[in-house]
């Protein structure tokens, strides 16, 4: 039966099994596919860090990755998604698709044979999830009983940090603007897991309160992809939310710095913050190339 990674709770039962499996294979690249395979990658959205990683992920796990931009598909315009899907899946061994629309990566996953990786949209970054706490694994050599801070808009990078904490065991406080909180939903699956795991969930309008002993400190940009037009806007309104050197005075002292880039350097993030001895943010954007490796080779496998 194919096992699609849709959610970060599509990895609900065995979410830190795959950290450790990535961290196995960023040791030992001899681990490989004993026969090539095939990686399929939708990008609605272009992307450095995930074009670049899950092509390198699939090269050293013996196989290879074709690239397909909107312009050279004919997804959902001309061709039904289901066809697409059908289609995909003749020639095909996975699929990875960044999407702008979470009900376009749930419909190609429902017809396609073949496993489906939500790379992201704009609901949840799944993948990114495993690189985030892999790095936390690798600074912290533990993940549960941490306390996560995110500072920022409640987008689909604190969605899934909602759910992959939960799902560990790790603390989290969100601070952000009213009217920006993550997904209701979310939310509410986040705050059922952690009853199991005894992860604590706060959302919060004040950054210090957030920021308050924080083990890991995390931030994203504040104007996402589509929301261009509201640049000004948002600038504006996430102001008291940038992570500065004042702000992180708060956090343990031993706290690190993340960020799932690309950062807007003096938006929500200095350079004092990014480029000082706590930032991890260049060891996370390594970890996206062994947490991709790791999905691929568990769902192959």
């Amino acid at each position: 039966m194919k096992r699609d990674i849709l959610s970060v709770m599509d990895m609900k039962d065995d979410l830190e099994d795959i950290i450790l499996l990535s961290i196995k294979l960023k040791r030992d690249r001899s681990i490989k596919f004993s026969e090539k395979k095939i990686l399929g990658m939708i990008f609605e959205k272009p992307s450095t860090r995930t074009r670049i990683s899950l092509e390198s992920a699939m090269v050293q796990l013996n196989g290879t990755a074709i690239y397909l931009s909107p312009k050279e598909m004919h997804l959902g315009d001309g061709e039904t998604i289901e066809d697409t899907a059908r289609v995909m899946s003749r020639f095909l061994d996975i699929i990875s698709y960044r999407a702008y629309s979470h009900d376009m990566v749930v419909e190609l996953a429902r017809y396609s044979r073949v496993p489906v990786l939500n790379a992201l949209d704009n609901l949840e970054h799944p993948m990114q999830i495993v690189a985030d706490f892999m790095t936390v694994y690798e600074k912290k050599s533990k993940l549960s009983g941490l306390k996560l801070a995110y500072i920022g808009d409640g987008n689909n990078m604190a969605n899934s940090l909602l759910l992959g904490a939960s799902i560990l065991g790790m603390d989290i406080s969100i601070a952000c603007p009213e009217n920006h909180e993550p997904d209701k939903e979310i939310i509410r699956s986040a705050r059922e897991m952690a009853l199991k795991t005894g992860s604590r969930i706060e959302i919060v309008r004040e950054p210090r309160t957030a920021i308050d002993s924080a083990d890991i400190v995390y931030t994203d940009v504040w104007v996402s992809m589509g929301e261009e037009s509201e640049r000004a806007e948002r600038e504006k309104l996430f102001r008291p939310y940038q992570v500065n050197s004042e702000l992180t005075d708060f956090a343990d002292k031993n706290f690190i710095f993340m960020h799932c880039l690309p950062a807007h350097r003096g938006l929500e993030v200095t350079d004092d913050v990014i480029d000082g001895i706590h930032s991890v943010v260049f060891d996370e954007a390594e970890n996206r190339l062994y947490s991709e490796k790791g999905i691929i080779y568990k769902v192959l496998s």
